[in-house]
């Protein structure tokens, strides 16, 4: 089953630093909902671990994330593939945009494609589709918030 989910986020801080946060595991694991590690294993690939719960089910998914179509500052591809045992597998990744609204706000713009199989996806799309969104939406805002705040 697939979706895509888009959004955007304005966040109070200049476009490199924005930029450079998107890059930085420690952000990235204090800011995706459920992460239990995230470790760089080259500069565009990474390993984590996510528990993840969607209606009844909770999961940990181990993974592998590559960081693609590099584009500094503006822009990349993040895509990512997880196996969360008997429950299944997710995989799918964004494409993120960075543009600048004056010298100290950059807007983020992504556009998320996911696909999930296995008895997650026996679920139903609606669940699954709510659930994306709202990870999707906590992390982006919470890495708007810490990245502004810093």
């Amino acid at each position: 089953m697939a979706l895509v989910i888009e959004g955007e986020e304005r966040i109070a801080a200049p476009l490199q630093k924005v930029w450079e946060a998107l890059n930085d595991p420690e952000v990235l694991k204090a800011t995706i909902p459920g992460c239990q590690s995230l470790e760089m294993t080259s500069p565009t690939e990474m390993t984590a671990t996510v528990v993840v719960k969607i209606g009844p089910i909770k999961a940990t998914f181990n993974g592998e994330v590559t960081l693609k179509n590099l584009n500094p500052p503006h822009s990349y591809t993040i895509q990512g593939e997880g196996k969360g045992g008997i429950a299944g597998f997710a995989k799918g990744g964004a494409d993120v945009t960075l543009s600048e609204d004056g010298p100290d706000v950059t807007v983020l713009k992504y556009a998320a494609k996911a696909d999930v199989g296995g008895k997650i996806a026996q679920l139903g799309s609606r669940l699954i589709e709510s659930t994306s969104k709202k990870l999707a939406g906590q992390f982006f805002s919470s890495f708007g918030e810490k990245v502004g705040a810093a």
